[in-house]
C-alpha cells in the first residue's frame, strides 16, 4: 500500500498500468528473489525425485497478484479511520485463532476411537469451520493491505523508502507454504540444493523422498518448513502472533528490497553470500517489526525483563539452569563440523543422532538432525550461538549492524555487497 504522501498521484495512474507494473515486479522478484527458492547450481539427479511433486510457483503468484490487484482497485482499507484499521487487523487474528481451534475441534472428533461416525458427528463443527473460513477469505485481504500500509509507513520514517515509497512497495499474501528439500553433501555441511514441494505432504511422504535422494546419491537430505519466502507477493505462513507476523512480512520484504541489489543478485552464489543474505534480513525484520508494533500496536510489546531486586534474595537452593536450545546447537554444530574435517563421517552422523534424542528428551522434537538440517538454519546468523557454529560471515554482518549508524545505513551498504571479502574489508574499516 502507498504513503498518504503519494496517494493521489498513485490514483492517477492508469489501470493497464497497475496491472503491468504487477506483472513485471513478480516476474523479476521471481527471478531475484533471494528467500528459499532460488538454487545456485541446480542437481538435475535430485529433480529427478522431485518434479511430480515441485510446487508451482507461476500459478501461485499469478493468483495472489490478481488478488492484491483487486484489493488495491477497492482500497477498502483506505476508507477506515486508523482505530478501524487496528481493530481490522485484531478481529483477523482473533478469526484465524477461531478457526484454528476448531480445526483441533474437527480433527479430535476424526481422532476419537469412541465416535463411530466421524462425519456426522462433525457436521455442525464443520458448518462453523466453514463460515469462518468464508469471513476469512473476505477480511484477510483487507487486514494485509492495513499491515502492508503499516510497515511502508515504517520503512519511510527509517530512511529505507524512495520518495516516501519502499521499493519494491510492501506486498505480502498468507498462505500454506511449501516445504523445501535440502541437499548437502555428506562430508561437509553445505546446502548444494533447496527444492520447494507442493503443500501437504504427509511425514511419510518428506522420509520416504529424503531415503530415496540418500541413497540414491549419497547426500544428506531433510524436508524443512518455512515461515516465508520472498516471491512477489511474498508468500507467509498463517498465525495468530502478531509480533511474528510483523517481523516475518518486514524480513521477506528486505528480500526484495535485496532484489535490486548485488547482495540478493547474487544470493545463490555462494553459502557465504546466502548467508549474509539471510541474516541481514533477519537483523532488519525484527527491527522493522518491532518499530510497527511499537507504533500501532504497543499493547503487543514484549514485557520487558525485570528489574534486579535493590537487595539480594536470602539464599535458595541451587536450581538447574534452564535448558538453552541455542547454545546446545552451536556446541552441537562445532563438533559435526570437527568431526566432518577428519573425515570421520558415520561417527559424525551418529553423533547428530544422539544429539537429536537429546534435543527431544528437553521438549525440541526435531525430526532429523543432519549436515542439511545444519546447511539450512545455519545461514541464519542473527544471533551469537547456534546452527551457524564458528562461522565468520554472520559474525560480520552482525559487526557491521552495530557499526552502522542506522538501520538503512546497515542495510544500504550490505545491498551493494556482492563478495564476502568486501563485508570483511567493512567491519576492518
Amino acid at each position: 500500500m502507498f504513503a498518504a504522501a503519494t496517494r493521489k498521484l498513485v490514483l492517477r495512474i492508469p489501470w493497464g498500468k497497475i496491472a503491468s507494473g504487477w506483472f513485471y515486479l513478480a516476474l523479476f522478484a521471481m527471478l531475484l528473489s533471494g528467500s528459499t527458492i532460488y538454487i545456485a547450481n541446480p542437481i538435475e539427479r535430485v529433480r529427478a525425485f522431485t518434479r511430480p511433486i515441485e510446487f508451482d510457483y507461476v500459478g501461485w503468484i499469478g493468483d495472489a497478484a490478481y488478488l492484491k490487484i483487486g484489493q488495491s482497485a477497492l482500497r477498502t482499507a483506505q476508507f477506515l479511520s486508523p482505530p478501524e484499521r487496528k481493530q481490522m487487523v485484531l478481529d483477523y487474528l482473533a478469526l484465524v485463532r477461531q478457526i484454528e481451534e476448531t480445526d483441533r475441534e474437527l480433527n479430535r472428533i476424526y481422532a476419537d476411537p469412541k465416535i463411530p461416525d466421524p462425519y456426522q458427528a462433525s457436521q455442525a463443527v464443520r458448518q462453523r469451520l466453514s463460515r469462518l473460513r468464508q469471513e476469512e477469505a473476505q477480511i484477510a485481504p483487507i487486514a494485509e493491505a492495513i499491515l502492508e500500509d503499516q510497515l511502508s509507513q515504517v520503512i519511510a520514517e527509517m530512511g529505507l523508502a524512495f520518495g516516501g515509497q519502499p521499493i519494491p512497495p510492501v506486498s505480502y499474501h498468507v498462505s500454506p507454504l511449501p516445504s523445501s528439500l535440502i541437499v548437502s553433501p555428506r562430508e561437509v555441511i553445505r546446502q548444494d540444493a533447496n527444492i520447494s514441494l507442493k503443500v501437504g505432504l504427509t511425514t511419510d511422504q518428506k522420509e520416504a523422498l529424503e531415503d530415496q535422494v540418500d541413497q540414491a546419491l549419497n547426500v544428506s537430505s531433510l524436508v524443512v518448513g518455512v515461515g516465508g519466502i520472498g516471491v512477489y507477493p511474498t508468500m507467509v505462513m498463517q498465525t495468530t502472533d502478531l509480533n511474528w507476523l510483523s517481523e516475518v512480512v518486514a524480513h521477506e520484504w528486505i528480500h526484495n528490497f535485496l532484489s535490486f541489489r548485488p547482495l540478493g543478485v547474487n544470493y545463490g552464489t555462494s553459502g557465504e553470500l546466502r548467508t549474509m543474505n539471510e541474516t541481514a534480513a533477519s537483523i532488519g525484520g525484527k527491527e522493522l517489526g518491532l518499530a510497527l508494533i511499537e507504533r500501532y500496536y504497543p499493547e503487543f510489546l514484549p514485557s520487558p525483563p525485570p528489574e534486579t531486586p535493590p537487595s539480594s534474595p536470602p539464599p535458595q537452593p541451587p536450581e538447574p539452569p534452564p535448558f538453552d536450545f541455542r547454545k546446545e546447537m552451536h556446541i552441537t554444530r562445532l563438533r559435526v563440523d570437527e568431526l566432518l574435517a577428519q573425515g570421520r563421517i558415520e561417527e559424525a552422523e551418529a553423533y547428530m543422532e544422539e544429539r537429536r534424542v537429546f534435543f527431544w528428551e528437553n521438549g525440541y522434537q526435531i525430526r532429523k538432525l543432519n549436515q542439511a538440517y545444519f546447511a539450512f538454519h545455519g545461514a541464519y546468523a542473527d544471533e551469537p550461538v547456534g546452527a551457524a557454529g564458528e562461522d565468520p560471515i554472520g559474525a560480520a554482518v552482525r559487526k557491521l549492524r552495530a557499526q552502522s549508524p542506522s538501520l538503512a545505513a546497515f542495510l544500504n551498504r550490505i545491498s551493494w555487497m556482492w563478495s564476502p571479502q568486501q563485508l570483511l574489508e567493512a567491519i576492518r574499516e
